[in-house]
């Protein structure tokens, strides 16, 4: 399970940046959460053996803090990030949202981050 975890996170990052190339901002978003999602997913099924069911990111970052700390720094230090992934999660799903260019390039990047992060944590 753990290399399904972390192969499709990094799918998720990989059509995230797809999404920022076509100017498909919100779309970039919600594969971003997804790979970051997926990453510290990995992270506790690598460490603990199990992660929560849950699409929280915030809660799968707490969790994931528990076992390494760098997960909780992470969190701490890009907690708005945080927040508008998991606003663009839910708006893509609910209510129609649109996001600009900018966020969408920092939160790629802090996904891209993410899952290069959650793969050196579980070696």
């Amino acid at each position: 399970m753990e290399d399904i975890l972390l192969k499709r996170a990094k799918s998720m990052l990989r059509d995230a940046f797809y999404d920022l190339e076509q100017g498909d901002y919100s779309l970039a978003l919600f594969h971003a959460e997804q790979a970051v999602q997926l990453a510290m997913k990995h992270v506790l099924f690598m460490k603990i053996g199990d992660f929560p069911k849950t699409h929280s990111l915030s809660r799968l970052f707490k969790e994931a803090g528990k076992v390494e700390e760098k997960a909780l720094r992470e969190y701490e230090e890009n907690l708005e990030l945080v927040y508008v992934l998991e606003d663009a999660y839910i708006t893509s799903r609910y209510l129609p949202r649109e996001y600009d260019e900018e966020i969408a390039r920092r939160a790629v990047s802090f996904a891209e981050k993410m899952v290069r992060e959650a793969e050196q944590w579980t070696k």
